[in-house]
C-alpha cells in the first residue's frame, strides 16, 4: 500500500477549534502557530498528538499535560514564558524535542525533564537565563544530544553547569559575553562533537579547556579576541578535530606545526585576523594532508607564498585568499601542486597579471573569482583552458576588451560576472558557446546598447534567468525596439536601473514576455511618459510580479497602466516626485479596492521590518507634494484646516493625503466595487444570474475601451468567481445558454430572465455603493456605470437606464 493509501486508512483524531491538524507520514500533527493564544488548548487535543507547534502565541506558562499524553515534540517559541518547570512537562514521557526559543525564560528547574527518559535537543536560545547566577547543574537528562544556549546573556559557567547532561555531542554557546572559558567547564561533556563559541568575547582559553573533548569534530571561535593564546597547547587534545574556524578572532601569530595533532582537519577558517607573517607552510605543516577547504581571506599577507605552501596539501579543493596583495609570479609556483582545486577567490590580490599557463593545471576548477583586481586585458587569454568552470566573476578589474575565444570552451559555465569593466562593446560572438549561462552580470560596463544579438549564438538560451544591466548610459528612444534579442526570452530577471532612461518603446520586451521582475530605479521616466496610455512596454509583460520605478521624475500615475499586468504582487514607487492629486486616490483606491492588497504598494504600509528595535528611523514612505492651490481636499479637512495658510509646498504621506483629499472615486474603480457587489448576490442560491464572466463594467464613456473594462474573468476577486461558477453550474441544470462570450452579442439574444436578473442585482450593488459612500461622505457618480454585455457596445447602450435611477430601473 502507498503513503497516500496508508494516510487514507488512518482515523481523523482529535483536534482543538482554534488549531489545524493534519498528519506528516503516519505523525498526528496539531498545529496552533500564530494564534494569538495565552494558553495551550488542551480541551479536544488528542492524547496521541505527536507534534505540537504553539510558536507565535502569548503563552506565558501551562499546566501539567493530561495524563497519557504521548507528545514527541513541543514548539512554544517565541511567546512571553518566563520560566520552565517541572509541573511543565511532568508526565510528558515520549517527550524526544522541546523548543523553548525566544522567550522571556529567566529560570530552568533543572528537574524539568525528569519523566523524558528519551529527551534528545533542547533549544533555549534567545532568553535572559543569564539574569541568575546557575553555580549547580543547569539540567539532569542522561539521553539529552543537542542544547542551544546562543544569546542568553550567560556571562560565568560553572564547573557543575553541564554535569548532568554528559551525554550531549551539540552544544551552541555563541552570543554569550563568556569572557573566559574556565578549566573544567567542559570536562564533562567527554561525548561532544559539535561545540560553538562565536561571539563570546573570549580573551583566553585554557590549555586544559578541551581536554576532554577527544570526540570534538567541529570547533567555532569566531568572533573573538584570541590574541594571546597557546593554541599548540588548546588544540593537542582534538585529535578528531575535522573543522576548526577562527574567523575574526584577533589571532595574530600561529607557531609552526601548530596542528600537529589534527591530521584530520579537513576544512581550516582563518579569514579575517592579522596574519601578516604567516609562514603557510610551516603552518599548515606536513600532517593536513585531508585539508578540503582553506579560507586565508583578508589575513593581510605581506610575504611571498613560498614555493611549498601547499606542497602538503594536495587534497585542497577550495582556496580562498581574498583580500591579500600576491605576487603574480609566485602565487602561479605556490598554486601549482593544486591540481583538484574546484573553487579559487583571488578577490583583490592587486594582480596585474599571471604567467602563461597559470590555469592549466586546474582541470577541475568550477569556480573563479578574479574581480576587482586592475587586471591588463591579454589575461583573459590565460582562462581559456578552464572548460570545466560553472561560475567566473572578473568584475571591475579594470577590462576595456574581451576577445571571442575567452569563454569559447566554457561550455558548462552558469554564472558569468563582468560588471564595473569598460568594455562599452561586446565582441561578436563573444557569449556565443555559453548555452548553459543561467546568469549573466553587466552592470557599470559602460555599454549603450542594451545586448547586440551577434554576441549570441543563434540558438534560444532557455537556462538564462537573470540578466544585471544597471549602470550602463543606455540609448534607447520611442522606436528603437525590443532591448533584448530573442535567444534571451526566457530572462525573468531584468536590472535596468540607473540607465539613464527617459522613455521605454512599446515592443522594448516583445521577446522577453517572461519576465517576472523588472527594476528600472534610478531612471528619468516621467509622468507624460506614464499617462493612462503611457508605460506601453508594461502590455507586453503579463508575467511581471515585481516592478521597480523608484527614483523616477514620476508625478502621477494611473492604475490603467497595470491593466494587463494581472501577476503583479509588489510595485515600487517610492523616491519620485508624486503631487497629491486624485491620481494618488486612485492609486491607493485601486491597490486596496480591486487588487485587494495595499501592500502591493510599496512604503504605503508598515513592514514587519520597520517594527525590529535597532532597524533604520527614517522609514522609505510613499510620499506626495502637496500644493494647497491644486490638490483637492474633502470639505471637512478644509474646515479643520480654516484660517491656516499655506506658503509653501508640504510633504504628505499617500495614505495621509487619500484621508484627507476630496476626490471621488474613480469610475473605473467604482466599477471593480460594483463587479464584487453583484458577485456577493451571485452566492446567493435563490437567484438565478447570468454567467459572470459574460458581464464586465465601466463608465459609460469606457465602453469603447476594451483595456479600461474590468472583465470579471480574468483577475476577478476570488468571491465573483465562485459566484460565476454557481451560476454556471445553476445555468447548466436549469437548460440556460452558457458559453462563451460572443463579441458584439445585443441585448436581443440574452434570456429574458438574465436581464431581469441583472435589473435586480443592479440595484442591490448600487444601494450598496451608496450605502458605503454615504458612510465616507464621499460622492460617488453611479449614474455613469453601465453593465457591458459580451464586450458589445450595444448592449450598454440596451441596458444603461438600469443605473440611471430606481424609476427607470423599474421601467425597464
Amino acid at each position: 500500500m502507498g503513503v497516500s493509501g496508508c494516510l487514507a486508512s488512518l482515523p481523523e483524531l482529535e483536534c482543538p477549534e482554534e488549531c489545524e491538524c493534519h498528519y506528516f507520514r503516519i505523525n498526528w500533527v496539531t498545529d496552533c502557530s500564530e494564534s494569538n493564544l495565552t494558553e495551550i488548548p488542551n480541551d479536544n487535543m488528542s492524547l496521541s498528538v505527536y507534534i505540537l507547534n504553539m510558536n507565535g502565541n502569548n503563552v506565558t506558562t501551562w499546566p501539567t499535560f493530561p495524563a497519557d499524553m504521548k507528545l514527541r515534540r513541543l514548539q512554544v517559541a517565541d511567546n512571553r514564558v518566563q520560566a520552565v518547570t517541572k509541573e511543565m512537562f511532568q508526565g510528558l514521557g515520549y517527550l524526544i524535542d522541546v523548543d523553548v526559543s525566544s522567550n522571556n525564560i529567566s529560570t530552568v528547574d533543572p528537574e524539568s525533564f525528569k519523566d523524558s527518559p528519551g529527551l534528545l535537543t533542547v533549544e533555549l536560545q534567545n532568553n535572559p537565563i543569564g539574569l541568575h547566577e546557575i553555580d549547580g547543574p543547569f539540567l539532569h537528562s542522561q539521553t539529552l544530544l543537542y542544547l542551544d544556549l546562543s544569546d542568553c546573556n550567560l556571562t560565568r559557567l560553572s564547573t557543575l553547569f553541564f554535569s548532568g547532561i554528559s551525554a550531549l555531542n551539540r552544544l551552541d554557546l555563541s552570543g554569550n559575553p563568556l569572557g573566559e572559558l574556565r578549566p573544567a567547564v567542559l570536562d564533562p561533556l567527554s561525548s561532544l562533537e559539535h561545540l560553538k563559541l562565536n561571539r563570546c568575547n573570549l580573551t583566553a582559553l585554557s590549555e586544559s579547556a578541551f581536554s576532554k573533548q577527544e570526540h570534538l569534530k567541529i570547533l567555532e571561535l569566531a568572533g573573538n579576541f584570541l590574541t594571546d593564546v597557546d593554541w599548540a597547547g588548546v588544540l593537542q587534545p582534538l585529535v578528531r578535530l575535522e573543522t576548526l574556524d577562527l574567523r575574526a578572532s584577533r589571532v595574530t601569530y600561529l607557531p609552526e606545526d601548530v596542528f600537529a595533532n589534527n591530521i584530520w582537519i579537513r576544512s581550516l577558517i582563518l579569514a579575517e585576523n592579522e596574519l601578516r607573517d604567516l609562514d603557510v607552510a610551516t603552518t599548515l605543516g606536513h600532517n593536513l594532508r585531508h585539508l578540503d577547504h582553506l579560507d586565508l581571506s583578508n589575513c593581510h599577507l605581506r610575504g611571498p607564498l613560498s614555493e611549498d605552501a601547499f606542497a602538503n596539501a594536495t587534497k585542497l579543493r577550495s582556496l580562498l585568499l581574498s583580500g591579500n596583495r600576491l605576487s603574480a609570479s609566485d602565487l602561479a609556483v605556490a598554486l601549482a601542486p593544486l591540481t583538484k582545486l574546484q573553487r579559487l577567490s583571488l578577490r583583490n590580490c592587486s594582480l596585474h597579471r599571471l604567467p602563461d599557463h597559470t590555469f592549466h593545471r586546474f582541470t577541475d576548477l568550477q569556480e573563479l573569482d578574479l574581480s576587482r583586481n586592475p587586471l591588463q586585458d591579454a589575461f583573459t587569454s590565460l582562462l581559456s583552458p578552464l572548460e570545466s568552470l560553472e561560475r567566473l566573476d572578473m568584475g571591475y578589474s579594470n577590462l576595456g576588451y574581451i576577445s571571442r575565444t575567452t569563454f569559447s570552451k566554457m561550455t558548462s559555465l552558469k554564472t558569468l560576472v563582468l560588471s564595473g569593466n569598460p568594455l562599452n562593446t561586446l565582441e561578436s560572438g563573444l557569449f556565443q558557446n555559453l548555452t548553459h549561462l543561467e546568469t549573466l552580470e553587466l552592470n557599470n560596463c559602460g555599454l549603450v546598447r542594451a545586448i547586440n544579438p551577434v554576441v549570441f549564438d543563434n540558438a534560444t538560451y532557455s537556462d538564462l534567468r537573470e540578466l544585471r544591466l544597471a549602470g550602463n548610459p543606455l540609448k534607447v528612444t520611442a522606436d528603437s525596439g525590443p532591448l533584448l534579442p530573442s535567444q534571451l526570452c526566457k530572462v525573468r530577471v531584468l536590472d535596468l536601473s540607473n540607465c539613464n532612461l527617459t522613455v521605454l518603446p512599446p515592443d522594448a520586451f516583445n521577446t522577453t514576455q517572461n519576465i517576472t521582475r523588472l527594476l528600472l530605479s534610478g531612471n528619468r521616466i516621467t509622468s507624460a511618459v506614464a499617462a493612462d496610455d503611457g508605460l506601453p512596454f508594461l502590455q507586453h509583460l503579463p508575467a511581471v510580479e515585481m516592478l521597480d520605478l523608484t527614483y523616477n521624475n514620476l508625478s502621477r500615475l494611473s492604475p490603467a497602466v497595470f491593466r494587463k499586468n494581472h501577476q503583479l504582487a509588489t510595485l515600487k514607487l517610492v523616491g519620485n516626485p508624486w503631487q497629491c492629486d486624485c491620481s494618488i486616490a486612485e492609486m491607493w483606491e485601486w491597490a486596496l479596492n480591486w487588487r485587494g492588497d495595499l501592500g502591493l504598494l510599496a512604503g504605503s504600509t508598515i513592514t514587519p521590518e520597520d517594527t525590529v528595535a535597532g532597524g533604520a528611523k527614517r522609514k522609505k514612505n510613499l510620499v506626495c507634494s502637496f500644493h494647497p492651490k491644486i490638490s483637492p481636499l474633502s470639505e471637512y479637512s478644509r474646515s479643520w484646516k480654516k484660517g491656516r495658510e499655506f506658503t509653501h509646498t508640504v510633504n504628505r504621506t499617500w495614505a495621509k493625503y487619500v484621508r484627507e483629499s476630496g476626490c471621488q472615486p474613480s469610475k473605473t474603480l467604482v466599477s471593480s466595487r460594483f463587479a464584487r457587489d453583484v458577485g456577493a448576490l451571485a452566492m446567493d442560491d435563490d437567484v438565478d444570474v447570468l454567467r459572470m464572466e459574460d458581464v464586465g463594467y465601466a463608465s459609460q464613456d469606457e465602453v469603447q475601451d476594451e483595456a479600461l473594462v474590468l472583465n470579471t474573468g480574468g483577475a476577478a476577486p476570488k468571491k465573483l468567481q465562485r459566484g460565476a461558477r454557481g451560476a454556471r453550474d445553476r445555468g447548466e441544470s436549469d437548460g440556460a445558454q452558457v458559453g462563451p462570450r460572443a463579441p458584439g452579442a445585443s441585448v436581443a439574444t440574452l434570456a429574458v430572465v438574465g436581464v431581469v436578473t441583472l435589473v435586480v442585482l443592479a440595484a442591490a450593488a448600487i444601494a450598496s455603493i451608496a450605502s458605503r459612500t454615504a458612510r465616507h461622505k464621499t460622492p460617488v457618480d453611479v449614474v455613469g456605470l453601465v453593465p457591458v454585455v459580451g464586450g458589445s457596445s450595444g448592449s450598454a447602450e440596451a441596458l444603461a437606464h438600469v443605473v440611471e435611477g430606481s424609476e427607470k430601473m423599474k421601467h425597464l
